[in-house]
Order: structure tokens, then C-alpha cells, then sequence
């Protein structure tokens, strides 16, 4: 069965919405999906996943630190990710604080380990980010980001 893991670090609650938000997408076209905050998550499990989708707020035009601390300690599976399935999403404090910058830093880890990772031409080229408390269009973005992902990862390996 195919399986997405969503991994998120939230310190204000709204990257969590999203988080949420990416795994009802995730879940509508049936694909099993779990949804955990990177803080505590236990990293010999990463590989048994299809398809890896990571948050976090945007911070100086980066990901949080807890974030990259998890990058950082998944390079003991280089190579094991190769082919899988990897996105990003965030959120950032307005409208030019370094959102793009942010997914871009997340999208070149996941690249780096190989991973499958598509952008879209039509709404959020790199990964849904929203300004702030995720409003109903950053939701909607979210929901179809996660489906874009969940029918892309049963492609592979469905």
C-alpha cells in the first residue's frame, strides 16, 4: 500500500492548519498518510515511506531549525529515498518574508536525496505557503497540493 508521511514543525499553530489541510488532500484520493511533528519523530522509520511531504514556517527566508536539524540527520538514509516522492509547504509572517526561498530550501534536501519532486504551473509553483493563520484559498491550496502529491506518489507505486 502506498504511504505519504507528512512532517511538520508548527510553533504558532498555522503550519499545523496547513499540515492538516495537505493530509485531507492526501487522504481524498485514498492514499495512507500519517501526519506527525517533526519534533520527536523517530527517523529509522523515514524510508518506509513512498512519498515525504515537509512544513515549516519561514524564518529569515528559511526553514525552522528544527526542520533542517531533521534534514540534516536523514543524510544516514542517502540514497535509500532516491526515486520517492518529496514536496514542501510553509507559512510565513506576510507577504515577502522569504516563503519561496523557504520551499526551495526544503524542495534542494529532498532533491539531494534523489527524490521525485513536481512544481505546478498554475497556483503554487514551488508548494502552497500562506501569510499568517492559513485562510480558506491557502486551505484549498493545501487540500489539492496534497492530492497532486498522493496521485503522483500511486503512480510510482501504486
Amino acid at each position: 500500500m502506498v504511504k505519504i508521511l507528512i512532517l511538520y514543525f508548527s510553533k504558532s499553530g498555522n503550519t499545523k492548519k496547513l499540515a492538516r489541510a495537505v493530509h485531507d488532500g492526501v487522504r481524498e484520493v485514498g492514499v495512507k498518510c500519517d501526519l506527525k511533528p517533526v519534533t520527536g519523530f523517530r527517523l529509522a522509520g523515514l524510508p518506509r515511506y513512498d512519498g515525504i511531504i515537509l512544513g515549516s514556517p519561514t524564518y529569515y527566508g528559511q526553514m525552522a531549525a528544527e526542520m533542517k536539524k531533521f534534514l540534516d540527520l536523514s543524510v544516514r538514509f542517502h540514497g535509500r529515498l532516491a526515486g520517492k516522492v518529496g514536496g514542501a509547504f510553509t507559512t510565513a509572517g506576510g507577504m515577502h518574508c522569504g516563503a519561496e526561498t523557504a520551499l526551495l530550501s526544503m524542495l534542494e534536501a529532498l532533491m539531494i536525496h534523489g527524490m521525485v519532486v513536481a512544481g505546478d504551473a498554475a497556483y503554487f509553483h514551488y508548494g502552497p505557503a500562506a501569510v499568517g493563520a492559513p485562510n480558506k484559498k491557502a486551505l484549498q491550496y493545501g487540500r489539492l497540493y496534497g492530492r497532486k502529491i498522493a496521485r503522483l506518489t500511486k503512480k510510482l507505486f501504486g
